[in-house]
């Protein structure tokens, strides 16, 4: 395990567009999010393919890993922000130099499309990296929640999950602890199998999904894809993030119609991760614990920065 540096005030974050195009509104959306940070105390670099859009709906998959490995190698910066989600982050995996990212530890964060890219990054290099919210959404979320809990995560080094009250519900009970990794579940599934997956074994998981693309449905044909291929026999325990569809099914329901008694995991289930306007940083790669009879159900373990 890699941990990262913290991030202090004056230090340069890099921003780069791994995933869909910084295109139309987004191009202000994304300035604005530099003004605040900047505003802030820290300096905003933007990577040189930031705003391309070659493919006619993203960069290409070489632009985008050219920005990655750049400021990895850069040593101006000390953190890559991730500028948005969309669809396709997974193009770059080939174009990512996995030695240089290892011998360059710095803070990664994103989240929806994201989380792809970071859990391969620690699954290749064994640098931890975070799911958080991306850099356009500092300028768009109607609160500062989520940038906050960035800034406490890595300015701070603070460990605390979201805020005290925050609701966390037992699914199912139990004790476990083991490394942090998973994301977004439609993501997550095109990890489980090939040359690039994740290791499952002696994990927690944590699984959130965007209702509006993705139906109950379609929720239970990846996370059956999950069972099929022994994911659930292998992790210690299942977070469950925020799920939001028309019919009002929950995510957990569908789980629990997936997995039933069959599996002696604990399972709980909170709304301050995910597809949501308040995300909380999760890093990925290191050590949690779930214990479902206290009521903040999850704690971190390790610290996560130096």
């Amino acid at each position: 395990m890699i941990i990262p540096n913290r991030l202090k005030k004056g230090d340069t974050i890099g921003v780069v567009a791994p995933s869909n195009p910084i295109i139309g509104e987004n191009i202000e959306e994304i300035k604005r999010a530099k003004e605040i940070v900047e505003k802030d105390g820290f300096k905003v670099k933007f990577s040189k393919n930031l705003f391309s859009n070659t493919n006619g709906y993203s960069a290409t998959a070489k632009e985008k890993a050219e920005d990655i490995n750049s400021m990895f190698y850069d040593k101006e910066v000390k953190m890559i922000w991730c500028a948005k989600g969309g669809e396709n982050s997974n193009t770059v995996f080939q174009y990512l130099d996995y030695e240089l990212i290892k011998n360059n530890p710095k803070i990664i964060c994103g989240y929806s499309d994201i989380t792809s890219l970071t859990n391969i990054i620690t699954a290749k290099t064994g640098l931890v990296t975070f799911s958080g919210t991306n850099f356009k959404t500092i300028a768009t979320d109607e609160t500062n929640y989520s940038y906050k809990e960035a800034i406490k995560r890595f300015v701070e080094g603070k460990l605390e999950i979201g805020e005290a009250q925050e609701e966390y519900i037992t699914i199912k009970e139990g004790i476990a602890e083991g490394e942090l990794i998973g994301g977004n579940l439609s993501l997550v599934r095109g990890l489980v199998e090939g040359k690039y997956k994740i290791d499952f074994q002696n994990k927690i998981l944590f699984l959130e999904e965007l209702g509006f693309e993705t139906g109950p449905a379609l929720a239970s044909n990846y996370l059956y894809y999950l069972k099929q291929n022994g994911v659930f026999n292998k992790i210690k325990g299942l977070w469950i993030g925020n799920y939001e569809h028309e019919s009002k099914i929950s995510l957990e329901k569908i789980i629990m119609d997936v997995i039933g008694s069959e599996y002696k995991i604990p399972i709980i289930k909170s709304n301050n991760f995910g597809h949501i306007e308040t995300k909380t940083v999760i890093p990925i790669g290191t050590k949690a614990k779930i214990d479902t009879s206290k009521k903040i159900k999850i704690e971190l373990i390790e610290k996560c920065v130096y």
